[in-house]
C-alpha cells in the first residue's frame, strides 16, 4: 500500500512544521521520531497555550473573586467542555481532570473498590494490560481481598473472547481492559466486550491512553462506564489526564483525596464534599496543562480522524512490509493499530534501540510496562516503533535502513 508523500501529507494533514522539535537534529542527524506510544510531541498551538496562560491569566481557579481567577476558571471548565465534546459525554459532570491515564485507574480502583468491592469480590483484567491496570488492582487485593482474573491473549496477539466469556462470575464486579495494546497493537473489540460485561450487570473501564490519540472516541456509543486518558499521548502537555466516569457510579463512589476544592463544608466534626466532578478533583488542578490539552484536542479535531487514521494505517502497513524484508525480523502482535513491535534475530532489543538513536531514529525498548504480555510471549522485551499522525514514509525507510545497517553489525 503507498503512503502519501510529505507534501500532501502536509497538505491534507497537518504539517510538520507546526511541531518545532521534529526540525531538530541528534547526533547530528536529522530526528526520526517513533516513540509516539510513550509520547507524542507538541503543536506550536500547545506550546503557546502553556505559554499565553502563565504571562497573562495565571491565577488559582474556582478560588478567587478577582479577574485573573475568575479568568483562569473560566478557561479550565471550557477545557473540560471541550473534553466532554471529544469523547461524547453526556454531561461536563462526568469529566474529571486528573494527572493522566495511571491516576484515573487508581483513582477506579481506589474508590470504586471502597464503595463496591468486599473480599472475594472479582475484577477481570487481561493478559495484555498496561503495569497500570494490573498493579492498582493488586494494591486493591492486598488491602481488601480481592481475586483478580486474567483473560488470555491467543498466539496471535488477539483476546481470547471464548476464555473470557467463562470468567464472569456471581462474584465479578468490574472488568478493566485496554482499547488498544501499547505492545501488540491489538485493537480489542471493547464494544462487544462492554456488551458482555453488561450482560452479567458487570460494569467496564476502558483504558484508552492508545486509542484516543488515534481513533474517535464516543463514551456514550460504546456504554462504557469508565474510560481513561492521558493528554501528553495525543499532543496535548504532560501532568494532565482525563477519567471519564458514568454520573450513576461517580455519585456513589467516595472521594478519591482530600484537600481544597472537593469539599463542601468541614468542620473537625464532619465533612461534606463537593458536587461532581470536584468531589474527585482535591487540590489546585494543573489548569494551563487542562487548557493545552483543549487545544491539542481542538488540533487534532481540525485534522479529522479520517484522515489520521487513514495516514497512520497506510503508514503501519507499509512499515510492517518494508521490516518484514529484514533478515531474522520477527513480528510481535497484528498491528492493528499504529505500533510495531520486534525483535531482529539475536540482536538485544536494547542494543538495537541504542545504536538506532545513534543514527537519530528514536525507538522504545523493553518490556513497555507490559511484564506479563512479555512472559506469555517467552521474551524479555521488543523494540517498538509507533506512529504519529506527523510521521512519513521517509521515516519509516530510514528506520528499516537502520535496522538493516545495525544487523549487518552483528
Amino acid at each position: 500500500m503507498s503512503v502519501k508523500s510529505d507534501t500532501a501529507l502536509e497538505q491534507e494533514l497537518a504539517p510538520r512544521s507546526s511541531f518545532p522539535i521534529l526540525s531538530r537534529s541528534v547526533y547530528g542527524r536529522p530526528l526520526v521520531y517513533l516513540d509516539n506510544g510513550a509520547t507524542t510531541q507538541k503543536p506550536q498551538c500547545v506550546i503557546d497555550a502553556i505559554t499565553d496562560e502563565y504571562l497573562n491569566v495565571n491565577a488559582n481557579v474556582h478560588r478567587g473573586v478577582h479577574y485573573l481567577s475568575q479568568e483562569a476558571t473560566r478557561l479550565y471548565e471550557e477545557a473540560r467542555a471541550t473534553v466532554q465534546a471529544f469523547i461524547h459525554a453526556r454531561s461536563t459532570a462526568e469529566i474529571v481532570f486528573t494527572r493522566g491515564t495511571t491516576e484515573s485507574i487508581n483513582l477506579v480502583a481506589a474508590s470504586f473498590g471502597e464503595a463496591f468491592m468486599r473480599e472475594g469480590d472479582e475484577v477481570i483484567v487481561t493478559e495484555m494490560e498496561h503495569h497500570s491496570n494490573i498493579v492498582p488492582w493488586q494494591l486493591l487485593q492486598a488491602r481488601k481481598g480481592i481475586v483478580i482474573r486474567v483473560c488470555p491473549i491467543t498466539d496471535e496477539g488477539r483476546l481470547n473472547l471464548e476464555a473470557l466469556s467463562q470468567l464472569f462470575t456471581p462474584k465479578t464486579r468490574l472488568l478493566a481492559c485496554t482499547h488498544v495494546s501499547n505492545v501488540l497493537g491489538t485493537v480489542n473489540p471493547v464494544q462487544d466486550i462492554i456488551r458482555m460485561a453488561h450482560a452479567h450487570d458487570v460494569p467496564v473501564l476502558i483504558d484508552a491512553a492508545q486509542s484516543v490519540p488515534h481513533m474517535a472516541a464516543d463514551v456514550q456509543a460504546l456504554d462504557c462506564d469508565f474510560l481513561a486518558f492521558s493528554g501528553h499521548k495525543v499532543y496535548g502537555p504532560t501532568g494532565i489526564g482525563v477519567l471519564y466516569g458514568k454520573e450513576q457510579w461517580l455519585e456513589k463512589m467516595p472521594p478519591y483525596m482530600g484537600g481544597g476544592e472537593m469539599i463542601g463544608k468541614v468542620s473537625f466534626e464532619h465533612t461534606t464534599f463537593n458536587v461532581l466532578p470536584y468531589k474527585f478533583e482535591a487540590g489546585t488542578p494543573d489548569y494551563v496543562a487542562a487548557t493545552a490539552l483543549a487545544r491539542a484536542l481542538d488540533f487534532v479535531s481540525g485534522i479529522g480522524f479520517e484522515a489520521i487514521e487513514a495516514h497512520e494505517h497506510a503508514l503501519t502497513v507499509y512499515a510492517r512490509e518494508q521490516l518484514s524484508q529484514i533478515p531474522g525480523m520477527r513480528f510481535f502482535g497484528p498491528s492493528d493499530d499504529a505500533v510495531i513491535s520486534f525483535l531482529v534475530g539475536n540482536i538485544h532489543h536494547l542494543d538495537l534501540g541504542t545504536l538506532l538513536d545513534r543514527l537519530g531514529i528514536a525507538v522504545r525498548t523493553g518490556h513497555h510496562c507490559a511484564e506479563p504480555l512479555m512472559h506469555r510471549l517467552g521474551i524479555e522485551g521488543t523494540v517498538r516503533a509507533s506512529f504519529a499522525l506527523y510521521n512519513t514514509k521517509e521515516e519509516v525507510d530510514a528506520l528499516v535502513q537502520g535496522i538493516d545497517r545495525v544487523r549487518k553489525m552483528f
